[in-house]
């Protein structure tokens, strides 16, 4: 079989799933929730954590709702206690030029990486009491976009380089190396089961990998720009991009297809960050004109605004408690 014939059957079988997709779309979401009320949110400022010397860059909360990590291009790493405001830990990184961080849901561990190619990991929990690298990470070909811990033996990073990496913290080997976007991979959001993730790339598609077999089950379709952000809803069953192209959109994995389209004319900028409320019914969507708005997810409106920042909101989170925090300077806010 030569190379036209396989071009034929591969853009047959593209043909056979998008026919597939309009056969399971029997309806639209918003004619779904047309009996269902709008909500009205209030959401005030409740702290300004102070510390970094420049940008903020990322942010990710630990699983106790109290404590989170963020990286800036200060060149340090800096874990906060929310409640009080203070710093716990600050930890000069070898580059500032730092794109990611995490924190591991034990509590013991945070990690970061960039433009260096390394994902740097940090033990807490040493038992001299001090922050020490545990391990740096090599073997992307290009800058880390993203890292998020599986558990304290593994972790998942992306890359310039086009691929996603699972690792072995232990050894400090990559494992298995997952292939298949055509562009940088931006984001990733591990799904709540811990055998899944999701990934968002500058080829303006998101999929669906499996870090069992180390493949993309599904990709999903509809950006017309870059993939900035991407997250799981809790439900593991649909999940939410951000894109340059000004919108965020609602996938539903079931389905295999897009639910919902997130945005209007008077939005030109990119998103730069998204994630879901606890309940699931709003999505925070972090955007480049210093602003983060809240949507209606059923009614497919926004229904609220953060303003605070002076400059691009870069990330967001939302903890288990509903706390909603990003930003260039990290402002959080309580839903009321």
């Amino acid at each position: 079989m030569g190379g036209d014939d396989l071009a034929a059957e591969a853009a047959a079988l593209k043909q056979k799933i998008r026919d597939s997709r309009k056969e399971m779309c029997d309806t639209q979401l918003i004619n779904e929730t047309g009996d269902i009320e709008s909500i009205k949110l209030t959401l005030r400022v409740r702290k300004t954590l102070r510390g970094h010397l420049s940008k903020v860059f990322a942010m990710d909360w630990a699983e106790d709702s109290r404590h989170l990590v963020s990286a800036s291009q200060d060149g340090k790493l800096i874990v906060w206690d929310a409640y009080t405001a203070n710093k716990v830990n600050a930890i000069p990184l070898r580059s500032s030029w730092v794109m990611t961080c995490t924190y591991a849901a034990s509590g013991n561990f945070v990690a970061c990486g960039g433009l260096d190619n390394l994902c740097s990991i940090y033990n807490l929990k040493t038992k001299e009491g001090n922050v020490k690298v545990t391990r740096e990470l090599a073997g992307h070909d290009g800058y880390l976009s993203c890292c998020r811990f599986i558990n304290d033996e593994q972790i998942l990073t992306s890359s310039g380089d086009t691929t996603c990496a699972l690792w072995d913290i232990e050894t400090g080997q990559q494992t298995t190396s997952l292939v298949g976007h055509g562009g940088d991979v931006n984001c990733i959001s591990l799904a709540p089961d811990g055998n899944t993730f999701i990934s968002g790339s500058c080829d303006t598609t998101s999929k669906l990998w499996d870090i069992r077999d180390g493949l993309a089950n599904q990709t999903f379709e509809g950006h017309e720009l870059d993939i900035n952000a991407i997250s799981f809803m809790s439900n593991g069953l649909n999940f939410a991009t951000g894109s340059e192209d000004a919108t965020c959109r609602m996938f539903d994995i079931r389905s295999d297809q897009e639910m919902a389209v997130y945005g209007g004319e008077h939005i030109i900028c990119g998103i730069t960050s998204v994630a879901f409320s606890k309940s699931g019914r709003v999505l925070f969507a972090g955007y480049d004109d210093f602003n983060c708005r809240v949507w209606d997810l059923l009614k497919m409106e926004q229904t609220a605004a953060l303003m605070g920042h002076e400059n691009r909101v870069s990330c967001l989170g939302v903890n288990e408690e509903g706390v909603a925090r990003g930003g260039t300077s990290p402002l959080y806010w309580k839903l009321g």
